[in-house]
């Protein structure tokens, strides 16, 4: 698989190569949607991980805001360490409903959604 394009102002020009014995253990890890339902209402499975997120996202959005540092600390308590705090962050800072403005000693992080 050859992936080419542009990460900002960079160009990427990537080669994919996996024996067929990768490609299908990647293949088993992916999450399937299941049919649509009568309602027309896509019903999804689960994954592991969403209650952690939406209970990381219920921290922001019942604080209102909270700077960088302050947030990290509650994800590291709700992932029980500090990568998987980290990884919330980052999932976080990318999230539509999370705006996050410069602070004078760390970013800001404040609930929108």
């Amino acid at each position: 698989m050859r992936i080419r394009g542009h990460i900002g102002e960079w160009p990427v020009d990537l080669t994919v190569e996996l024996e067929p014995a990768e490609w299908a253990q990647l293949g088993g890890q992916l999450v399937h949607a299941a049919p649509m339902a009568a309602s027309s209402t896509p019903v999804v499975q689960a994954r592991p991980d969403d209650a952690l997120w939406q209970a990381a996202r219920e921290v922001l959005r019942k604080a209102g805001h909270l700077s960088g540092p302050q947030l990290l600390e509650h994800l590291e308590g709700l992932a029980g360490n500090t990568a998987g705090g980290k990884r919330l962050l980052v999932r976080l800072r990318h999230s539509a409903d999370v705006k996050v403005q410069s602070g004078a000693d760390a970013p800001e992080y404040h609930w929108v959604g």
